[in-house]
């Protein structure tokens, strides 16, 4: 019986092995053209915080978001990385840890299997996509963006200027998408996988306040300045409702992070007030 016991316990913890083995995690970045997403969106400090103790398998993607979703050098520059990263680490399961424009690349694979052969397989390996302010329902920003406002210098660090992703994203054109393209939002087909948002829901730039400075105080102070043009629940950049809009809300920021911070838009692609624990410990 002892030895029978002992058997079972290796034969448990060989399985616990392999199923460690075979996770993989994604990082996919925003809007943007991006090249070294490792160091200019994400930061090392947040990745390797989130892969502390989830082994060594991720893939960080660089694409060019600011296409529109379905592009090739959008939806089809991402599936080709995580295919490579799927076939290349033998992943059987792939969480997907996403940012604002990113979930709805995402999200545009999720809802489309057909358009292109290797999406079924994305799909299938996919556990759940954790979407870090997701701009589900688009942004107002967007909108003046495009209209050449002085928003067009204002936000060019963080949306970019009129490019076919910042017109994808007014909220309008999302309110289209979501309708005719995209599952996941309400009255629309539900999403094959778990796609679960963390929303922020303000902006904190006092110079007094040390939490202001984390992923740097003038970006605080930019958001700030653009959440007047928001609701009164936004990251400065989106509304809360645009960032609960697919899937399922994971959490409001303050009912988590240490110190029941908020998470600009910023910051909520950095490890701030234990967002990165938060992740790290649900993967």
């Amino acid at each position: 019986m002892k030895i029978f016991k002992i058997l079972s316990s290796l034969v448990l913890l060989g399985f616990s092995a392999v199923s460690s083995a075979n996770m993989g995690v994604a990082f996919v970045h925003g809007t943007g053209h991006q090249t070294d997403a490792y160091n200019d969106y994400w930061t090392g400090s947040f990745v390797n915080s989130v892969m502390s103790g989830n082994g060594n398998r991720y893939t960080v993607i660089n694409c060019d978001f600011e296409q529109f979703m379905w592009a090739d050098a959008a939806a089809g520059c991402l599936a080709g990385q995580l295919t490579n990263f799927i076939n290349g680490q033998g992943i059987t399961t792939l969480n997907v840890i996403t940012h604002s424009n990113g979930g709805n690349v995402m999200r545009w694979i999720m809802s489309n299997p057909t358009w292109d052969s290797r999406y079924p397989n994305i799909i299938n390996k996919t556990r759940q996509v954790i979407a870090l302010a997701p701009s589900s329902k688009g942004t107002p920003l967007a909108d003046a963006v495009i209209d050449g406002n002085v928003f067009e210098s204002t936000l060019g660090w963080l949306l970019g200027y009129a490019s076919d992703a910042v017109q994808m994203q007014r909220e309008g054109d999302m309110a289209y998408y979501n309708a005719n393209w995209l599952f996941g939002t309400s009255g629309r087909p539900s999403l094959p996988k778990t796609f679960k948002s963390v929303v922020g829901t303000d902006v904190e730039s006092s110079p007094f306040d040390g939490d202001s400075y984390c992923a740097g105080y003038e970006n605080q102070v930019a958001l700030e300045t653009t959440q007047n043009w928001l609701d009164s629940c936004s990251d400065g950049f989106l509304n809360c409702s645009s960032q609960g809009g697919a899937g399922s809300v994971w959490f409001n920021d303050k009912s988590r992070t240490s110190g029941g911070e908020p998470l600009s838009h910023q910051q909520s692609r950095r490890d701030c007030f234990n967002l990165d624990v938060i992740i790290r410990n649900d993967i």
